[in-house]
């Protein structure tokens, strides 16, 4: 079996860690994959991920770590595997509320009056497996028992997509629904699950960074707002959810550890938000929030 090659190292501050990545993707040989993601334990740090098809120059590696102040790289050799056919064995059918959600090798088990929804495995997140989608869809299905109505819908972040598709399964009518995503291959995917679920034309999948692009300017405000990323962009993104959130609409957010959820919370106080719900699902957390005014 083909080797492939991990090195990982963490280190403080988004800037830096970001500087090492894009350094990293400089190297001879050079990586096929390099990723900077926070490390969900409250402590600030960042993790530098890279992939190579073959050993990576340690040398350089242990340079560039020392010029940006980061951890030495761990370098192992991990099998190749094709996760996506893995996870398309391993991960079974998920249900929360009204929601079914499924892989087309599970079609044959969708209960009779939920709404169902496919997700294909893929390399974006949102399968509603973590308990963060899940925490979203519960949150969604508590709106729709308390009589809340949606019309114009932002999926922020989007992965998968899977809470702008059960928005729009929950409410027909509802429109324009934006689901955006900072990373390419993640729209690509949204747009795949969209067409499956038949909802193309209902859900616009775009990429952008936050709320940050003309399409969500132009169907803002939003009645409901989805935000299911991490402490550090919920904090940065606070005020622009604020400015397209309408009077009396919902925010559902996660991503949160539960030792987060107060500060979050104090933060989107501040921007005009009061509590409607809280739920913890393990270790995460998932806030619905009122804008009041």
């Amino acid at each position: 079996m083909t080797a492939v090659y991990s090195a990982i190292t963490t280190l403080e501050g988004h800037g830096p860690a970001q500087a090492l990545g894009e350094a990293v993707e400089d190297l001879d040989p050079a990586p096929y994959g390099v990723g900077v993601f926070e490390v969900e334990d409250g402590s600030g740090l960042f993790e530098v991920a890279a992939h190579f098809m073959e050993p990576p120059d340690g040398i350089a590696l242990a340079l560039l770590a020392a010029a940006m102040g980061a951890k030495d790289f761990v370098v192992s050799e991990v099998p190749e595997r094709d996760w996506v056919a893995h996870v398309r064995r391993e991960l079974a059918p998920v249900e929360a509320g009204r929601f079914f959600v499924y892989g087309s090798h599970d079609a044959d088990k969708v209960p009779e009056g939920s709404i169902p929804l496919r997700i294909e495995a893929a390399m974006a997140f949102g399968t509603g497996h973590h308990g963060t989608t899940l925490g979203c869809l519960r949150a969604l299905d508590r709106l729709h028992e308390d009589g809340v109505r949606a019309t114009r819908i932002a999926d922020v972040g989007c992965g998968t997509a899977v809470l702008a598709m059960a928005a729009a399964a929950l409410w027909p009518d509802a429109g324009p629904i934006i689901a955006g995503d900072i990373d390419e291959t993640a729209v690509d995917t949204a747009k795949a699950n969209v067409a499956a679920n038949d909802l193309e034309g209902r859900i616009d999948c775009i990429v952008a960074a936050g709320l940050d692009s003309p399409q969500f300017d132009a169907a803002g405000p939003f009645d409901l707002v989805f935000a299911n990323v991490l402490k550090g962009p919920l904090t940065a993104l606070a005020p622009s959810i604020s400015a397209a959130t309408a009077a009396g609409g919902r925010a559902i957010l996660s991503g949160i550890l539960t030792e987060q959820a107060d500060a979050i919370l104090k933060v989107y106080s501040r921007n005009g938000f009061s509590l409607v719900n809280r739920e913890d699902i393990v270790d995460w957390t998932t806030l619905c929030l009122r804008k009041e005014g």
